[in-house]
């Protein structure tokens, strides 16, 4: 899945296992967008459990390079698997968004309603929204054309399904953001999601 909520093939390895509902067919064919509000990421593992690939009936698995790729794309952290960061998410999507917020530790399902909302359009295309590049916080996803890039403390990464590369963009270029504008305000607020270790200059280099 990339940062435009658009499902590609690709051999990278990526570190988390997506679920926005069955959306194939009963011979592996993908025949919609989503199934359902719930769209999470979870941990590639968890309890030793194991699962055959797009079985029919069952949740199509989607993989994301990071939890930034994810935020992007409109999904939030799984209750289950990662119950610690979903209530941490939860406190943090409450407090950047008051007015949004029905509770400072909102239910999954009173999430879920609010992130669809801020992350479709009524035609089903992603919601974006138009920034100055130096204005966004670091975590943040956004577009120039086709290509999507990552804000970083050092400066933009450059999005590829394998991690992130150089960027030469300037601060005051206008560019559309994929992120939600919710969790933009989360991420200027302070939160910090997982990021591939390419998205360092340094460890990239």
């Amino acid at each position: 899945m990339n940062p435009f909520g658009t499902l590609i093939a690709a051999p990278a390895r990526c570190r988390w296992l997506g679920n926005r509902g069955c959306l194939h067919d009963a011979h592996g064919q993908i025949r919609r967008a989503y199934a359902t509000m719930r769209w999470i990421f979870c941990e590639l593992e968890f309890k030793d459990r194991r699962r055959p690939l797009l079985q029919p009936g069952h949740y199509t698995e989607l993989f994301f390079l990071d939890e930034a790729t994810a935020l992007a794309a409109g999904h939030r952290p799984c209750a289950e698997c990662q119950r610690r960061r979903f209530d941490a998410f939860g406190q943090a999507w409450s407090a950047a968004n008051p007015r949004a917020a029905l509770d400072p530790r909102p239910k999954a399902a009173a999430l879920d309603a609010a992130l669809h909302a801020d992350r479709l359009q009524p035609d089903g295309r992603q919601t974006t929204f138009a920034a100055r590049l130096g204005d966004l916080p670091p975590g943040t996803l956004a577009a120039r054309g086709p290509d999507a890039f990552l804000v970083t403390m050092s400066g933009p990464r450059e999005w590829a399904p394998s991690g992130y590369g150089p960027a030469a963009l300037g601060s005051s270029l206008v560019v559309e953001v994929l992120t939600p504008r919710s969790i933009v305000r989360m991420l200027a607020a302070g939160y910090l999601p997982d990021l591939h270790p390419s998205a360092s200059a340094t460890q990239a280099a």
